[in-house]
């Protein structure tokens, strides 16, 4: 559960061969004490649009890079971190050190960079994958082709490999369905998208055709007629969310009964897990539609749809048709955006894909101190004893489930700034073999993966991000938070700033990663992170009724026209996102010990902290993504991020002078009360 979607020229990559250092920019600064007060819009009415009185100024001058589906202050330090990370492979492509990783890490950006090798082969890398499509003559064939290759092409069924919910001492293969090319259900069963779905066949007969595959143009109707079957049987987006139904253990001798129409048996043995017995199928009522329309598909349109497939997933490193192809449809159709980043941000965002971990190091040691992992300690210290004040003094919940509650937030860990990946791994990087890499790092993976599975038990508890990544995050399996080191900059975290645009910002960031453990999903797992009933039937049913009114209040903002939140997808993020904001508020009072807060350019404390909350929503997006992420994002857009928190919270009230008649009040009794 992340707070923030991870939203990656031939001259440009001959300077850098060179060897050309490149110089990373400063850290921002906002204002003379932490916030921009050019940004906002003092013509609104705080009660009315807080969002924009906080922000207005800032979104209407905000120009959109041609490049760019979304620009914004994560947007802004995840550019910062770009060109950092591009400072540091620069310079191992120019003096590579004698570490194995280090020199990986060069040779897969000059690989990335070496656009006339990639353009003098063409589409041959391809070759071989498709000629083993082409000869494939049965569908136990087709069965065994596309399991072999798991993980890298086009897979109806996934498996993925992790800790138990139920059990994380130990491992197991979880198996859900796939198959969805244009990457979510709506864009082929809503007419709200038929642009982008006849944009989806045509980028499909695009790259059957460079791929050198019979019939393109037929091929790609059917293509997209039988994905359209499949998104038919796909759960939605918020179904997909809810932890207690996609938690199904099934014996793997079972599912040709229970899904048949498909080789099961052949599927797990070419993937490597022949000696599986036991795996827990997320949607499961999902498999025997997909296994149904498997058997009555031809097989020639699974031959083509799999040719599609591994075309796509290789698309980034082929040559320029290919990556033209590709950004036409998932970029410009999908998302409105018209230029196609400089290749050397590909390149960075590849390598960083790759080797996250082993950059992760190398900037730590370069631009994050042990000071500010000592601060950012204390201001998760002081979030997590403003949410156990909370947790013992909530109204609704009873005292043996708040002892639980309370002995959940006790085992809670926190990795601040750690790298993620293992060193000296077991990959084969050749500096003029793109294609090749990708493919050799993409199968060391998944039998990294089966490797795990084979291991006594014992739980992974690695960070779920890199330092250098723009975010934070919750694992509920794992009871742990990771804040990254990127995110611990300004306007989030300024050592320089006013403490309470520190809490608004960063300490609300933790603070929503917290409430995360205790938001309508996280709640499910207990302190050792067992997906486990622990809660009373009665603090339940309080905690649903709360959570359902909050649903509700987010359902009715409508940020395009004809467009709504979706309360029960964004569910979790939003409890996260008012939990944090009164964690915030709550540790930055409890910071004054007592003293009145300062009063700063006639602002008060409790206004800064709400103020502080509301910079780090700054976005603006095109009208495309937005779309986008309406139908497939358990965020909110960034405006419900202000708006409908604050609505909630009593002391934005008291702090701003809302009363009734403004657009965003609420009378208290219909306010959410939750943590």
């Amino acid at each position: 559960m992340n707070i923030v979607r991870l939203l990656a020229t031939v001259a440009v990559a001959a300077v850098c061969l060179q060897g050309a250092a490149t110089a990373a920019p400063e850290a921002p600064r906002y204002g003379a004490w932490g916030f921009d007060v050019k940004g906002q819009d003092a013509r609104v009415k705080p009660g009315d649009d807080f969002y924009r009185y906080a922000n207005g100024t800032y979104i209407d001058t905000l120009e959109l890079p041609a490049d760019r589906a979304r620009v914004g202050m994560f947007d802004g330090l995840s550019n910062l971190s770009q060109q950092r990370l591009r400072s540091i492979i620069d310079e191992e492509v120019a003096h590579p050190g004698p570490d194995a990783d280090e020199q990986k890490i060069a040779d897969l950006y000059r690989a990335y960079m070496d656009t006339g090798a990639i353009e003098k082969r063409g589409a041959a890398p391809l070759a071989q994958e498709l000629d083993g499509i082409r000869a494939i003559k049965s569908k136990a064939e087709f069965v065994n082709f596309m399991g072999a290759r798991h993980g890298f092409g086009g897979a109806l069924f996934s498996l993925r490999i992790g800790n138990d919910a139920k059990d994380p001492e130990k491992r197991a293969v979880s198996l859900s369905t796939g198959g969805l090319g244009a990457g979510n259900r709506e864009y082929y069963l809503s007419a709200d998208f038929a642009a982008q779905k006849a944009a989806y066949e045509a980028y499909v007969a695009k790259l059957l055709k460079l791929s050198g595959w019979a019939d393109p143009e037929g091929s790609a109707k059917a293509i997209v007629a039988f994905e359209t079957r499949l998104a038919g049987a796909t759960w939605t987006r918020a179904e997909s969310r809810n932890r207690d139904r996609t938690y199904n253990p099934m014996n793997v001798a079972d599912l040709p009964k229970y899904a048949p129409g498909f080789d099961w048996p052949a599927y797990f043995a070419s993937s490597g897990l022949g000696d599986v017995t036991r795996v827990i199928a997320t949607d499961n009522t999902a498999l025997p539609k997909f296994a149904a329309i498997y058997a009555e598909t031809p097989l020639e349109t699974l031959k083509a749809w799999e040719a599609f497939r591994i075309a796509d997933a290789a698309s980034p490193y082929l040559p320029k048709a290919f990556t033209e192809a590709r950004f036409e449809f998932r970029s410009k159709a999908l998302a409105g955006v018209t230029e196609e980043q400089e290749r050397w941000k590909q390149g960075v965002g590849a390598v960083n894909g790759v080797f996250g971990g082993e950059l992760g190091r190398i900037y730590l040691k370069r631009y994050f101190s042990e000071d500010a992992r000592a601060k950012a300690e204390a201001l998760v210290s002081d979030i997590k004893a403003a949410l156990k004040n909370r947790i013992e003094h909530v109204a609704w919940m009873t005292p043996e489930t708040r002892a639980k509650a309370l002995d959940k937030l006790d085992k809670m860990k926190v990795k601040i700034a750690f790298p993620t990946a293992e060193r000296g791994r077991r990959i084969d990087i050749k500096a003029d073999d793109l294609y090749g890499d990708m493919e050799r790092l993409r199968q060391v993976a998944w039998e990294r993966q089966v490797e795990r599975l084979r291991r006594p038990g014992g739980r992974d508890n690695r960070p779920g991000m890199s330092p250098q990544t723009v975010n934070a995050s919750y694992n509920a399996q794992q009871n742990q938070i990771t804040i990254p080191a990127a995110i611990l900059q300004a306007p989030f975290f300024d050592a320089n700033a006013d403490p309470a645009i520190n809490y608004g910002g960063i300490g609300g960031v933790i603070g929503h990663e917290m409430t995360h453990g205790f938001d309508d999903q996280g709640r499910k797992s207990d302190g050792m992170g067992r997906l486990i009933d622990w809660w009373g039937p009665a603090d339940g049913a309080a905690f649903q009724a709360r959570a359902d009114h909050l649903g509700e209040q987010y359902s009715a903002f409508e940020p395009l026209p004809g467009a709504h939140i979706d309360g029960k997808l964004t569910m979790g993020e939003n409890i996260a996102d008012l939990g944090g904001l009164l964690l915030a508020l709550d540790a930055y009072h409890a910071s004054l010990h007592g003293r009145p807060a300062p009063v700063i350019d006639g602002l008060t404390g409790d206004q800064r902290v709400f103020l502080g909350w509301a910079q780090v929503w700054r976005a603006k997006s095109r009208p495309d993504a937005l779309r986008r992420q309406l139908i497939s994002d358990p965020h909110s857009p960034p405006e419900a991020r202000v708006n409908a928190v604050v609505r909630n919270v009593d002391a934005w009230y008291a702090a701003f002078n809302v009363k009734p008649g403004d657009k965003l009040y609420v009378a208290p009794e219909q306010r959410v009360r939750l943590w």
